[in-house]
């Protein structure tokens, strides 16, 4: 099956707009208690038929658990080369370390065997013509790289310090007023 007919049948599968919400003005971040309406930005806009052939490749849900194991893998596969879409990924990485630590370790252990679906030179038409296996192939490492704990502790810290940077805004606001 190629990539556009597994991404519809993901969309379809998980209540989403035919474009992945690509077209829309905003997008709804949900959790447990409440949901937030965030703006789509261009550059997300532009993105996030990748993100979601990531859920499609690995079979994630998009449950925070299925996010955990997608932000995990694109911090592994070099997603933070991409400004400003690299701080949607720690972000997402920061929130998921606290709630599901052991999906987001998997997903970034299983991307360090992977380059990112961001960095292939491949236009969006062509990518979601062509099979799904042919993408996992064009994006396997031929060489993957080993788990370092220094390196992952680093990306952590830098995905907890943008998950807690608006909590530390506001905090600083309050104190100083």
């Amino acid at each position: 099956m190629i990539v556009s007919e597994k991404l519809q049948q993901f969309y379809n599968n998980n209540n989403l707009d035919t474009d992945g919400g690509e077209n829309q003005d905003f997008f709804i971040l949900k959790f447990r208690l409440f949901s937030l309406k965030l703006p789509n930005s261009d550059f997300r806009k532009k993105v996030v038929y990748i993100h979601d052939i990531q859920h499609v490749l690995f079979d994630c849900d998009i449950s925070w658990k299925g996010e955990s194991f997608i932000a995990g893998w694109e911090i592994a596969t070099g997603i933070w080369k991409h400004f400003p879409i690299n701080i949607m990924a720690f972000w997402a990485a920061g929130f998921s370390f606290l709630n599901y630590p052991k999906e987001m370790i998997r997903g970034y252990k299983t991307g360090l065997k992977y380059n990112g679906i961001i960095d292939l030179d491949i236009s969006k038409e062509e990518l979601l013509k062509l099979p799904l296996e042919e993408v996992r192939k064009l994006v396997l490492k031929k060489k993957p790289t080993q788990f370092n704990f220094l390196i992952f502790i680093f990306w952590l810290f830098i995905a907890e310090c943008v998950f807690f940077f608006p909590l530390m805004v506001v905090l600083l606001v309050w104190v100083l007023s």
